[in-house]
């Protein structure tokens, strides 16, 4: 049912399936989901106001798993640390090793469609 929310074409048709949803909830007796739904779904809708380009980075987070499985890759070779700071330094390495690699310096979403969307809304407000 959240997916369905998700998948709709704009925000208005997504806030109405989100209404729909609840409805359906309640009359399944999940009272407590259908409010989730309804206090939050204007906060879970945001990415929605950015360009359609957008939406599906700005919803997910890939990146940042795809970071984890690299440390968690990298501290379950160790296995166990002698203490905090040890585990603390490998990851720090490990960041900073990303960071100056390609995969950590490549840009994520272009910014193009943002600049266009401002265009328009300065041409429109004049």
């Amino acid at each position: 049912m959240l997916k369905a929310i998700h998948a709709q074409e704009n925000k208005d048709a997504a806030k109405e399936k989100a209404t729909a949803v609840a409805v359906k909830l309640r009359e399944m007796k999940l009272k407590e989901a259908a409010k989730k739904i309804e206090d939050s779904i204007t906060e879970t809708l945001t990415y929605m106001e950015f360009p359609y380009a957008h939406w599906s980075k700005l919803r997910s987070n890939n990146v940042i798993e795809r970071l984890n499985r690299e440390i968690r890759r990298r501290t379950r070779v160790v296995g166990t640390f002698p203490d905090g700071n040890s585990a603390l330094m490998l990851v720090c390495a490990r960041l900073r090793h990303v960071a100056s690699k390609a995969w950590g310096t490549k840009r994520y979403m272009s910014m193009k469609h943002l600049e266009d969307m401002q265009k328009e809304e300065a041409l429109v407000t004049g």
